[in-house]
């Protein structure tokens, strides 16, 4: 499969996480084996369950298997790892091999998904009204949403003018963000993830107002500039995002002296907290 084919999704079946691709040219999902197994079956260890089940599928002569494409995914420890997809169908058919009593209401899940994906390829607005619906199930205000969906387009705005400087590779665009966040927050993603107690989490999904305000402004002048000025490869580009950063870091001295408070929060949407390397879901 190539990347640029492909939109990163994770879907929630019973609670549970099942990290998947949509496939825009097949229009059909790839959905992470292990993860299915692991809702259908609730092994303590999904990755031994599918490996003895591929070895019993492979001896039967069933192409299940055969169809698997391998996948990095973001694995539990943070680590891409290669990962078995199937798409719909061969999810299907690894249904059948699994004996459990979440196997029809998962299919009907999976016809559910499939439904609503193509109804959102002829009316996009059916996917950003299940997005608002989304964070305001979660608790999020309006104007937060509203700020976080401005922030989700000026995104892809820079990503699009690091593109035309010849930046191409995830790492690189990882880099990039860091320089900008370092500049005006004093902490790189990872540290400030770590700040906010987050693992996987994301991280701008669990900032306050103005925290995603200084983001927007630091990755906006970023991408004027670079507009502007039209740098080329990696080094260039990180000098672009310093600026950019430090336009916002000047905006953060500004609201902190001008307001009394602190800019970079603690604070996070999350209902849980993470104890001894588990997540503690808390009262709320």
């Amino acid at each position: 499969m190539e990347e640029n084919k492909l939109q990163t999704i994770t879907k929630i079946f019973g609670g549970k996480e099942i990290r998947s691709f949509w496939d825009s040219d097949k229009e059909d999902y790839y959905f992470s084996v292990v993860d299915v197994i692991q809702v259908l079956t609730e092994s303590a260890d999904p990755s031994h369950y599918w490996r003895t089940l591929k070895s019993r599928i492979i001896k039967e002569g069933n192409e299940t298997v055969t169809n698997c494409d391998t996948f990095k995914l973001k694995a539990k420890d943070g680590k891409m790892r290669d990962t078995d997809m199937l798409d719909t169908k061969g999810i299907f058919r690894l249904i059948e091999s699994v004996p459990s009593k979440k196997a029809e209401p998962f299919k009907l899940w999976l016809a559910k998904l499939g439904k609503e994906r193509i109804d959102e390829v002829f009316d996009p607005e059916i996917a950003v009204n299940r997005a608002v619906n989304y964070y305001r199930a979660k608790g999020y205000p309006d104007a937060w949403i509203k700020q976080r969906l401005i922030g989700i387009i000026d995104r892809f705005k820079l990503t699009d003018t690091w593109k035309e400087g010849g930046i191409s590779k995830p790492f690189e665009f990882a880099v990039l963000t860091n320089e900008i966040y370092k500049e005006w927050s004093g902490m790189n993603a990872k540290e400030y993830k770590e700040y906010k107690g987050l693992r996987k989490e994301s991280l701008r999904d669990n900032m306050t107002e103005i925290e995603l305000a200084l983001t927007n402004i630091g990755e906006i002048t970023t991408r004027d500039i670079a507009a502007n000025e039209s740098p080329m490869g990696l080094e260039e580009n990180k000098s672009v995002a310093r600026r950019g950063g430090s336009v916002a870091k000047g905006a953060r001295e500004l609201y902190e002296k001008e307001t009394k408070r602190k800019a970079i929060s603690q604070e996070n949407f999350l209902n849980y907290k993470y104890l001894d390397n588990r997540k503690q879901i808390e009262k709320v």
